[in-house]
């Protein structure tokens, strides 16, 4: 794809969405040893196409640069997506009627977190995950999983081996693929003919109206609308008969898919109903687009206006989670060590690492104990309850919680 073109309809791009500057990789955290060695940046430039509406970043690092080896993010380390998870299985167990004879594959499978609840009930099930060091996590677990990129080809070799999937899988991975046609064009292959594909993204709609421009950042090729997406299926022979509306990460849509002209499934009112309110709420006209950039800046100098008060008044600060959305925020903010002392994070893979860009150093949360700062700034702020219920003790000697997304406000 050339960066200039849309990378579904090869459209011309020449409408911004929203310009966060020059920022490094969210998930490229720095050994302390290499701290005072300058990192790569690259543009953090969002286009809108005006014909298809895909919202899109150009491909400025190939992606087996991003998901490489080494790649820094675990999905088990959050109890509230396990949870999600957990019903997911049991719901799609029983919607899809799955059993032993049935074969579930999960794109982007990360360590294993979902597929694990699918074999707990005996049905079989098969990763793919291009990042070898989280898939050795899985097969550590016990799910088989094979360390590749998918799309069309990868998808080739299942069907010729027999493994095509009657539930398809793929959570958070949709916005993560540069090439959305071969990615889709993989599902549509690797499909069974009576299979069922679901997919979760972050909605658009709900990414601009609660001004969560800190989940824009490198890995995020595509910010997806229903409407765009089900296009995108349709180009491919697949055609979306349900949808659900979701809170994980912020607002995300669980979609439902299956080979069009066929597929053993009604198409529900739901499809109908949220096409509606995304024209509604003008997802299919170019100028909705144009007003996003200013709220965001907005964001920003309020958030610098209360970090410095803070600092101007004497207060501690330090960060809880070390996610790619914090990075994003902090980067485009301009806020690194002079304002916030340390970030925590659970995951052990992060601690002991310093954030991409600002140079936060990373450790476990144990920290906030040991140095009781006056306020904790919450960087995954779609887990703040489950964060601030895990940090309770903070309050202990008056410390307080913020958030920055959609607004900077005190937790309270």
């Amino acid at each position: 794809m050339t960066p200039n073109r849309c990378r579904f309809c090869s459209t011309p791009l020449s409408h911004v969405f929203v310009d966060l500057g020059e920022t490094p990789l969210a998930n490229s955290f720095v050994d302390p040893g290499n701290g005072d060695r300058p990192e790569p940046t690259f543009p953090l430039t969002v286009y809108v196409c005006a014909e298809c509406f895909l919202v899109q970043l150009p491909e400025h690092e190939r992606a087996e640069e991003i998901f490489d080896a080494d790649y820094a993010y675990f999905s088990s380390f959050s109890d509230s997506w396990l949870e999600h998870c957990r019903r997911y299985a049991e719901m799609a167990i029983e919607r899809f009627g799955l059993g032993p004879e049935s074969r579930v594959v999960e794109v982007a499978s990360n360590d294993g977190y979902l597929l694990r609840f699918f074999a707990e009930r005996g049905v079989p099930v098969l990763g793919v995950e291009p990042a070898a060091n989280v898939a050795e996590a899985a097969e550590e677990r016990g799910i088989p999983t094979l360390v590749e990129f998918f799309g069309e080809e990868s998808a080739r070799r299942l069907a010729a081996s027999g493994r095509q999937a009657d539930l398809l899988i793929g959570n958070n991975v949709l916005a993560h693929v540069p090439e959305i046609n071969d990615f889709v064009e993989g599902l549509a292959i690797a499909l069974a003919s009576e299979g069922a594909v679901t997919m979760e993204f972050p909605h658009l709609l709900r990414l601009m109206e609660r001004n969560q421009f800190d989940t824009i950042y490198h890995e995020h090729y595509s910010y997806l609308s229903f409407g765009t997406v089900r296009e995108i299926f349709a180009a491919h022979g697949l055609e979306l008969f349900d949808v659900d509306e979701l809170p994980t990460h912020g607002g995300s849509l669980r979609i439902y898919a299956q080979h069009a002209g066929g597929g053993p499934y009604t198409v529900e009112d739901t499809v109908d109903e949220l096409l509606a309110r995304e024209r509604e709420a003008g997802l299919r006209q170019i100028s909705t687009y144009a007003e996003f950039g200013e709220s965001v800046r907005r964001t920003r100098e309020e958030l610098r206006r209360f970090v410095d008060e803070l600092k101007r008044q004497g207060h501690s600060i330090a960060a809880y989670g070390a996610a790619a959305k914090g990075n994003t925020l902090l980067n485009y903010c301009g806020i690194g060590t002079e304002a916030i002392d340390y970030v925590v994070d659970r995951s052990p893979h992060k601690q002991g690492k310093l954030l991409p860009g600002t140079r936060i150093p990373v450790k476990a949360p144990e920290k906030i104990f040991e140095t009781r700062p006056d306020y904790v700034l919450i960087l995954p702020w779609n887990l703040k309850d489950e964060i601030v219920e895990q940090m309770a003790a903070v309050a202990d000697w008056g410390g307080r919680f913020f958030v920055a997304i959609p607004a900077v406000e005190v937790v309270e």
